[in-house]
C-alpha cells in the first residue's frame, strides 16, 4: 500500500465503490460487438431520451457554457416551487438525486449516528451511512418491498434518518398513501424520514402525496425527486429535494458551489414544460411492463409486479444469464449486490429491444411447465 494512504479516512477505506449499469462502448469492446447493435437495459434509462424541448433548450444555451451557471438555480427553482406548490427556500438542487444523499450523510450521520434502510432497498444507502462512520439497521423485506410498521419500530435512541425509496429500487414495490401516513404515526418526530421517490412521475400506480406533507408544515419529512427517470436527462445529473426550510438550509452547508450545471438547469426548465413527453413516456413503461410480464408467464419465471420502470425477475443464476444476455448485446443488471444473486432486472426499453430481450431470454433459459 502507498505509504500516503496511511492517512486515508477509515471509514471510507472500508467502503465498497458502487457498480453502476455496465456502459455500451465498455460491453463491446471485452466482447468485441458493434456498440450500434447493443441494447442498454440495466439502468433504468428512458429509452425515448430527452424530450425535445429539453434538446432544444441545451442547444440554444450551449454558447453560453463557458460561464458559470447560478448557483442558487434561480428560474428552475421557481419553475419547481409553482409546479410543487411549495415555497423556493423549500427546495435544494443536486448533481442528481444521488448527490442530495451525500449532502444527508453530512448533515445527519456519523459514527454515534443510525440509519434505518429496507432489504432491497438503493445500495447506496448502506454505503453512504459506511463512508461517513453511521451505522446501518436493515429491517427485512416484505413481499420484496419495505415493512414500513417494521422500519418504525426499529428506530433507536441513535436514529437519526430514515430512507425509504418508493417506488423501491431494484424491486419496483410501491408503498401506498395508507401504509405511509400509517408509518410516520409511529416515527418520532426527531428522525428524518428521506423519500427517495426517482421514479415517482412515471410510477404505474398511485403515488403516496408525501410533498403534500412537506406543505402541510411535517418537520420531518424530505422528498427526493429526479430529472433522470420521467424526463430522460440521466447524463445532464440533476435531481432535487423538497423538506421543510431548516432541513433545506441544513444541507446547503455541505452542498459545493455551481453542483448543478447551466444546461442541466436549461434542460430541467424546458422538460417541466413538456407534459407530452411525460405522457409518452409512461404509455412506453407501461407496455414494457405489460411485455415482460406476459413473457415471464409463458416461461414460467416469477417477477415481482413493478411500478417503476424495470421488473425484476428470477432466472436461477443471474450472473450466468446476465453474461449470457451481454454475448447476445442484451446489458441487464445481475442483482447479487442486492443479495438477490438467482434474480436479475431489466429495465423498460423501446419495444423492439424488449422483444429482443425476451428472444434472448427464450434462447437461454429453459421453458418450465
Amino acid at each position: 500500500m502507498p505509504v500516503v494512504l496511511k492517512w486515508m479516512n477509515p471509514e471510507v477505506a472500508k467502503v465498497r465503490p458502487y457498480e453502476p449499469g455496465r456502459p455500451i462502448e465498455t460491453v463491446a469492446r471485452e466482447l468485441g460487438l458493434d456498440p450500434a447493435t447493443i441494447c442498454k437495459l440495466a439502468s433504468n434509462e428512458n429509452p425515448l431520451g430527452p424530450s425535445r424541448r429539453a434538446r432544444l433548450a441545451v442547444r440554444r444555451n450551449l454558447e453560453h457554457a463557458h460561464l458559470y451557471p447560478d448557483g442558487y438555480a434561480f428560474e428552475l427553482r421557481e419553475k419547481v416551487a409553482a409546479a410543487q406548490n411549495v415555497k423556493p427556500g423549500q427546495i435544494l438542487f443536486g448533481n442528481g438525486s444521488n448527490e442530495i444523499i451525500e449532502f444527508l450523510g453530512h448533515a445527519f450521520l456519523g459514527p454515534e449516528r443510525s440509519l434505518v434502510v429496507s432489504q432491497y432497498a438503493f445500495v447506496v444507502y448502506k454505503l453512504v451511512a459506511q463512508m461517513f462512520g453511521g451505522r446501518v439497521i436493515e429491517v427485512p423485506a416484505k413481499e420484496m418491498g419495505h415493512n414500513l410498521s417494521a422500519m418504525a419500530r426499529a428506530v433507536e435512541h441513535d436514529t437519526s434518518m430514515i430512507i425509504v425509496c418508493n417506488p423501491n429500487n431494484p424491486t419496483g414495490t410501491l408503498a401506498g398513501e395508507a401504509q405511509v401516513h400509517r408509518f410516520l404515526d409511529h416515527v418520532p418526530a426527531n428522525v428524518l424520514v428521506v423519500f427517495d421517490e426517482a421514479y415517482a412521475e412515471i410510477c404505474l400506480g398511485r403515488m403516496p402525496d408525501t410533498i403534500g406533507l412537506v406543505r402541510e408544515g411535517r418537520p420531518n419529512v424530505i422528498c427526493l425527486r429526479s430529472f433522470s427517470k420521467a424526463y430522460g436527462l440521466a447524463g445532464l445529473r440533476i435531481g432535487y429535494a423538497v423538506g421543510p426550510e431548516s432541513v433545506i438550509q441544513a444541507l446547503e452547508r455541505s452542498r459545493q458551489p455551481f453542483n448543478v450545471n447551466r444546461l442541466a438547469q436549461d434542460a430541467a426548465v424546458a422538460a417541466l414544460d413538456d407534459q407530452a413527453f411525460l405522457t409518452r413516456t409512461r404509455r412506453t413503461f407501461r407496455r414494457g411492463r405489460d411485455q415482460y410480464e406476459e413473457a415471464c408467464r409463458e416461461l414460467g419465471l416469477e417477477f415481482v409486479r413493478s411500478y417503476a420502470n424495470f421488473i425484476l425477475i428470477k432466472v436461477g443464476d443471474g450472473a450466468h444469464v446476465t453474461r449470457e444476455l451481454m454475448k447476445r448485446g442484451v446489458i441487464v443488471r445481475p442483482m447479487a449486490p442486492y443479495q438477490l444473486p438467482e434474480y436479475i432486472r431489466i429495465s423498460f426499453g423501446l419495444p423492439d429491444e424488449n422483444t429482443r430481450c425476451v428472444a434472448a431470454l427464450k434462447e437461454i433459459l429453459p421453458r418450465k411447465s
